[in-house]
């Protein structure tokens, strides 16, 4: 079983867009994919159209593997089921904090409930908390979503130094540039410094600004589902190939 979180520290990167494609992506490759959404917002599950259930709360997601097993519902996509959040994960922290080893609890969490699954994907809430901690040392990929302004190169940095400081691998950041508008300077030469800057962190792919991914919310489906020859449509796809090719940092 492979995990992969989608994760910034920073909110309105497209966070969740492209857990829902990436999501999709893995299943229409032939894997069996549990999307799992960490965020009590739960727009994963809006996405993909299905409800959460109100017993899953924070103690039953981390400690009762039958509870948290029932919890997860099929999509309308063979072999992609997901996990939907409800406003109780907003409790995460508060109860993790509380348990002894604290920052293994997530990865035993998945490992129980989810090893009939090849991938699992989880979207992330944006913050530095107990629970990211636990995203970060879980996860065998962290692809983050970074629009190219000044505020999330920032965030970035940010994370990147969060990672230094505690002596976490750097080589499961798979940063790409999201939201990305061609026609603006600051966008063009902010990609340029922090590919400059972060040779190895950044995969080649880079998803537009694009109408077609902000319809996901009117058509609750996957870009692919009904925009199939779109540039938005092709930019996760090639996120996809870039991420099962292994392209990236090396350390």
């Amino acid at each position: 079983m492979k995990i992969i979180a989608c994760y910034s520290n920073k909110g309105g990167v497209g966070k969740t867009a492209t857990s829902v494609n990436l999501a999709h992506a893995y299943a229409q490759a032939g894997k069996q994919v549990l999307l799992c959404d960490l965020d009590p917002q739960g727009a994963s599950g809006f996405y993909f159209r299905v409800k959460p259930s109100k017993k899953l709360t924070d103690a039953r997601f981390f400690e009762d593997v039958e509870r948290f097993t029932k919890a997860i519902r099929a999509s309308d996509f063979e072999g992609l089921d997901v996990l939907p959040a409800n406003l109780t994960f907003r409790d995460f922290d508060v109860f993790l904090s509380r348990m002894r080893n604290k920052r293994s609890r997530l990865k035993k969490a998945l490992v129980s409930a989810g090893s009939d699954y090849d991938v699992v994907l989880l979207d992330c809430p944006p913050n530095f908390s107990t629970l990211s901690e636990n995203i970060f040392k879980a996860a065998d990929e962290i692809v983050v979503p970074v629009i190219p302004t000044t505020l999330s190169e920032r965030t970035f940095d940010q994370l990147v130094r969060f990672f230094d400081e505690h002596k976490l691998r750097k080589k499961k950041l798979r940063a790409f540039f999201s939201m990305v508008q061609k026609r603006k300077v600051l966008h063009q030469e902010t990609m340029a410094s922090m590919r400059k800057l972060y040779p190895k962190r950044f995969l080649q792919t880079a998803v537009p600004f694009a109408a077609d991914i902000e319809k996901m919310g009117q058509h609750r489906a996957p870009v692919s589902t009904y925009a199939g020859r779109s540039a938005a449509c092709v930019a996760y796809r090639a996120l996809f190939d870039e991420l099962e090719d292994g392209v990236g940092s090396t350390q």
